[in-house]
């Protein structure tokens, strides 16, 4: 259907970038583009810049900010760029020089204007700066990958001319994230060449990444429209985990080939243009060197025939998980996970589930990539549950409008220009969809809330960072609700609230996963239950690929359920949709008993 993806005859550029939705394959992608170019010869630095980085995970080597020779591949070397880290180095930057000489409370309002995102985002970006414009570490490499490209936002953002004005030191207007460029006026000429690299075509290739499914394809169509509109053109889509063939006797092989077919019958029309390459479905697990190489040659089964055998795992279903939330009388149920593992499915099917029971329940979700009426396809059947959505977008131009009237009387036209565009940041998100996340838990007073939220790092932003935002918001709106105030104990109290960790039986998902319950319980915030989705060894496919990726999963499962979790629970792999009210009863019954 689409062309192998081979790095001897696609790779042309120095600077590679990969990108894409959580979940789809990115890092491995890149780490196996990686080492076929080490192996070719060429000499090789790969490059991680993101806050949740797996690359020590796939290359099975612990890294750190500095350069580090990978054992058995000549001329490839790896490095993790921390952006959490360096945003913390970014702020005291910029905020030490003031401490002592300024009142407290102007200093603790930098800081809060230096704790979203967007500084996360400039700081990474800061960092990896040099590699595209210092000439000795240009010239010391044939290629240098990044896992995880800068943002739509980001780029714009450095592209402002207003933001290298001096507007930056004078305003003290209330948008959610003026900080981040203060600091950065001193390196406009070195980000101005490394704006050039990113959007000169030969040095640079953009690689978006993708699944074979609805709302990857959509996610790289829209990353793919949002570069290009600041110059990054030279583009290529990677399809990854492309099934081959399947055995029609086999319920879940044909369900889950004939799924990607119908996916990529309906690529976007934009995607279409990106010139697409597939990578297979594999039995085996993408961590290590060799299975890395093992991808690029195409192989769908590891060299060495796995032997299959069957351990006797016994894990519940997620009937089990809804029993114990209707005796606990849990009042607020939050799933959480990376992208791409299914909380939508499960946090729709736990509401069903304690409706079914005679719960009042109301359903909503945070996640600006999550679908509720696609996932009920507009279908309700029990009077006990109530379905709404915060919509991102909705909350988002409230809150602008909310911004810009207490200053539009103020500034001139050059000031309200920069705000604007501030006001299109991810920290404008947070706050405003944070406001809206506080009165949906409100609501748990008189009913059950099921709240399915956004991917890993925007959720962590919205809970930890919870008592920044009372303030950002007393200072922007000059009011904090009653919900507001009252949101962090509440999710803090085990016996009103509780967290469902969703994941795949994978490396990647579940390590990010034991990532997010360490940055939870700092927060302290205990997870209760993990829900491993999607599960192929919780099924009883025969398609020998199948057969073994559930081999695969083996030990992830057995790492969930008896090292990482309270209680754990399995799901399989569902040879059919899980759309509809009566399709989603039935996908709670999951699992063993």
């Amino acid at each position: 259907m689409f062309q192998t993806f081979d790095t001897k005859m696609i790779v042309k550029t120095k600077f590679l970038f990969f990108t894409g939705k959580g979940g789809v394959g990115k890092t491995s992608t890149a780490c196996a583009t990686a080492v076929s170019l080490a192996d070719a010869g060429k000499k090789v630095l790969l490059v991680s810049t993101d806050p949740a980085s797996n690359l020590q995970d796939v290359l099975e080597i612990e890294l750190t900010n500095e350069s580090t020779s990978i054992p058995n591949i000549q001329n490839l070397f790896a490095c993790n760029l921390d952006p959490d880290e360096a945003a913390r180095a970014y702020r005291e930057k910029v905020i030490g020089p003031y401490r002592g000489k300024l009142p407290d409370a102007i200093v603790a309002n930098m800081e809060e204007q230096l704790s979203g995102a967007c500084t996360v985002e400039i700081a990474a970006f800061d960092e990896f700066t040099y590699l595209l414009s210092d000439p000795s570490i240009v010239e010391a490499y044939d290629h240098i990958i990044f896992d995880t490209a800068p943002t739509g936002h980001t780029l714009r953002l450095l592209q402002l001319p207003t933001a290298w004005s001096g507007f930056l030191e004078e305003s003290t207007h209330g948008a959610s994230c003026l900080g981040p460029l203060s600091g950065l006026t001193e390196k406009k000429e070195t980000y101005s060449k490394t704006m050039d690299a990113l959007s000169d075509s030969t040095k640079t290739t953009l690689i978006l990444v993708a699944r074979p499914d609805e709302s990857s394809l959509f996610e790289a169509n829209r990353a793919s429209k949002e570069l290009k509109e600041i110059g990054i053109i030279n583009q290529l889509l990677v399809i990854n985990g492309v099934m081959q063939s399947y055995l029609s006797e086999d319920e879940i092989s044909s369900a889950l080939y004939h799924r990607q077919r119908n996916a990529l019958k309906n690529i976007p029309n934009d995607l279409k243009q990106v010139i697409t390459y597939s990578l297979p479905y594999v039995a085996y697990s993408l961590t290590g060197v060799e299975n890395l190489r093992h991808l690029f040659k195409q192989y769908t089964l590891p060299a060495k025939q796995l032997k299959m055998e069957k351990l006797d795992i016994r894990l519940p279903g997620l009937n089990k998980v809804v029993q114990d939330f209707s005796q606990r009388k849990t009042r607020v149920i939050l799933t959480m996970g990376k992208g791409g593992v299914g909380k939508t499915t499960i946090a729709s099917a736990i509401a069903i589930g304690l409706a079914q029971q005679g719960q009042n329940v109301h359903l909503t979700t945070t996640d600006p990539a999550a679908n509720l009426e696609f996932a009920f396809k507009n279908s309700k059947e029990n009077d006990k549950l109530t379905i709404s959505r915060i919509n991102p977008k909705d909350e988002v131009e409230a809150y602008k409008q909310e911004v810009l009237s207490k200053v539009s009387d103020e500034l001139d036209e050059e000031a309200l220009a920069y705000i604007q565009e501030d006001l299109n940041s991810p920290c404008t998100e947070e706050i405003a969809v944070f406001r809206a996340f506080a009165d949906v838990v409100g609501r748990a007073k008189d009913e059950i809330v099921v709240i399915d939220t956004a991917p890993t790092g925007h959720t962590l932003l919205l809970l930890d960072a919870a008592q920044s935002y009372h303030k950002e918001l007393a200072r922007s709106t000059g009011e904090v609700s009653d919900n507001v105030k009252n949101l962090l104990p509440r999710l803090r109290n085990p016996e009103e609230t509780s967290v469902v960790i969703v994941t795949l039986a994978e490396a990647t998902p579940v390590l990010e996963a034991s990532r997010l319950q360490e940055d939870l319980k700092r927060a302290e915030i205990v997870p209760k239950w993990w829900v491993i989705n999607q599960s192929l060894y919780a099924t009883e496919t025969n398609d020998p690929v199948l057969k073994g990726r559930a081999q695969a999963e083996v030990g992830w499962i057995q790492k969930v359920s008896a090292e990482l979790a309270e209680k754990s629970a399995i799901v399989p792999l569902s040879s059919g949709e899980n759309i509809g009210y009566a399709q989603l009863k039935k996908f709670i019954q999951g699992g063993n008993e």
